[in-house]
């Protein structure tokens, strides 16, 4: 296969360098600031239209020529860029998938560099495929999804809430216990504190499944789970329900519940009686009563929520 640089297939724009600190963030913008990070497509936050520079249009790629070298995204939306970004506009007409393939090449090439070789001087020179396998057009495509997506991430203030004891909020039980296991498709979930709990999927013969949509907690584990499945339970396993419980919000209150391992270890377990007397602060409502719409929207907002 032929080769030609990244010089002779896209005309190449420095990035604006602007600081995100010195710029208006704006939730309800469209014109998204694009970084040097690997993740959500490069996009860090929106941001207000600046008076006097026009943002780079929707359908460039963006190469990030520092910190996570070559990190190469299709932007749908207009767009800023900070420092040591490199802004690609194809010589001629690409589909996205011809630009999401020759993103993955010019990423493919990040061995070259690393955090402290940037890829500023060579870039240019990069040699790329001349011409476009037939498979690439068979590939499905999935939408580009970043943090924004059109919903704002509500406000964060930790000094409005409101502390709560777990046995007040949650209707706490211990799960009976299982001792044999036998290969099937339940979820089998024990004290491990990696993958969720889950330990493996075994029958459902002659042991009692357990419903889910609930948080889980082992004694020597004393980590906090969100079972969405029914389950079965080994030995010291706790549960928290309550009716107003869902994906969203049990992975805040998780989130929350999980900075208090500190206080156990594997000698001293997170017993049910002592899951029950822990307090936890959560937003509330104007009644004073936990926000679970607010937990669940909080979760919405975030990067690769959908996946959930």
């Amino acid at each position: 296969m032929s080769s030609i640089k990244i010089k002779d297939l896209f005309i190449l724009h420095q990035g604006n360098g602007f600081d995100l600190e010195s710029m208006e963030q704006s939730a309800n913008s469209n014109i998204n600031f694009i970084s040097r990070t690997s993740q959500n497509n490069g996009v860090s936050a929106q941001v207000r239209k600046d008076d006097k520079i026009t943002p780079f249009p929707a359908g460039y790629i963006t190469v990030a020529l520092g910190g996570s070298v070559l990190s190469s995204f299709v932007q749908l939306q207009p767009f800023y860029t900070a420092f040591h970004i490199m802004v690609l506009e194809p010589k001629k007409n690409m589909s996205l998938i011809e630009k999401l393939y020759y993103c993955m090449c010019i990423k493919a090439n990040a061995y070259r560099y690393n955090y402290g070789r940037q890829a500023n001087k060579t870039f240019k020179n990069i040699d790329l495929p001349d011409i476009i396998p037939p498979w690439v057009y068979n590939v499905p495509v999935d939408p580009i999804k970043t943090a924004n997506d059109g919903k704002c991430t509500p406000a964060f203030n930790v000094t409005q809430w409101k502390e709560f004891e777990i046995d007040d909020l949650f209707i706490c039980s211990t799960t009976k216990a299982l001792i044999d296991t036998e290969a099937g498709n339940i979820p089998y979930v024990t004290r491990s504190g990696a993958y969720n709990g889950i330990s493996g999927y075994i029958s459902d013969k002659n042991y009692e499944v357990n419903n889910g949509n609930c948080i889980t907690i082992g004694a020597e584990g004393i980590t906090a789970f969100y079972q969405k499945d029914d389950f079965i339970a080994g030995i010291k396993i706790y549960v928290l329900r309550h009716n107003q419980l869902n994906a969203y919000n049990a992975m805040f209150i998780c989130t929350i519940l999980n900075c208090y391992k500190y206080k156990y270890s594997y000698g001293r377990a997170r017993i049910l009686s002592k899951i029950k007397d822990e307090i936890i602060k959560l937003p509330i409502t104007s009644a004073g009563n936990p926000d679970w719409g607010y937990m669940e929207q909080y979760i919405k907002s975030l990067p690769y929520s959908d996946r959930i």
